[in-house]
């Protein structure tokens, strides 16, 4: 029983001819429950590009989300609900405003959303403020249990810095493991949703869950790069322009 995951950002085209840095950010990890029972957790971001600090917002928000399940963790049990989700987000609200009082500047300049799937054996939490997706399987297929949220404009999106960020936390809670994740930033979401009604777009995921099921360890080793590689490829930079990221994780009972 273990988890396989890949993930990686790569910057967008519009980035590079700006001479600016990739501003998502993803991280990944697996911990191990009292019960020896794994916990996966999942966590992308993607800073804004209208702001000066959306890159580094991003990545403040990835590791401040993931110190504190670490944290949960060792302290023992904890719930996969609404009460975790919201406290996450009030935990990365806390350390996103006082970085910008340190320098001297608006929160809202390290705008990011932020999506994040936790699971383990006893049930799986998904949460999410702003665009992306969290794309999951509990043995039934693929499905998007959150709507990527759209702002009152097109091409605008909630952030976690907004006032009213912990309101709009949207959550999705399930009493059953999960057995494929897929979480991603805005600039892969034409590729993975059929933008008609935001359902997965089932062959975009096949090839990944397959390749992820039947690497070798040392293949798995190379996953990471070749994702970027994949990301960064014309056939992805002709849909979007923006920063993309993917975060592949997958169940091997």
């Amino acid at each position: 029983m273990s988890w396989r995951l890949v993930y990686a950002s790569a910057v967008g085209t519009s980035h590079i001819s700006a001479d600016l840095p990739c501003q998502d950010a993803c991280q990944m990890q697996v911990a191990w429950l009292n019960d020896q029972q794994p916990l996966l957790s999942v966590f992308v971001t993607d800073g804004a590009g209208s702001v000066s600090q959306g890159g580094e917002g991003a990545m403040l928000a990835i590791n401040e989300a993931m110190a504190y399940v670490s944290q949960k963790v060792q302290h023992g049990e904890f719930g996969l609900n609404d009460i975790l989700a919201t406290d996450i987000v009030l935990t990365v609200r806390q350390r996103l405003f006082a970085e910008a009082e340190a320098k001297e500047l608006a929160v809202r300049d390290f705008a990011c959303t932020f999506l994040g799937l936790i699971s383990s054996a006893n049930g799986t939490l998904i949460m999410q403020i702003g665009d992306g997706g969290v794309v999951v399987d509990f043995g039934h297929g693929l499905q998007l249990p959150l709507t990527p949220m759209v702002g009152e404009y097109a091409n605008m999106t909630h952030f976690i810095t907004d006032e009213d960020a912990v309101s709009r936390l949207e959550t999705f809670t399930s009493t059953e493991r999960v057995h494929k994740v897929a979480a991603f930033t805005d600039g892969i979401q034409r590729l993975a949703l059929n933008m008609l009604d935001n359902s997965p777009h089932v062959p975009f995921f096949t090839p990944f869950f397959n390749g992820l099921a039947a690497a070798t360890q040392e293949q798995l080793d190379l996953l990471p790069e070749l994702l970027k590689q994949f990301l960064s490829s014309p056939a992805v930079n002709e849909r979007t322009d923006d920063d993309k990221t993917l975060a592949l994780a997958l169940w091997l009972p």
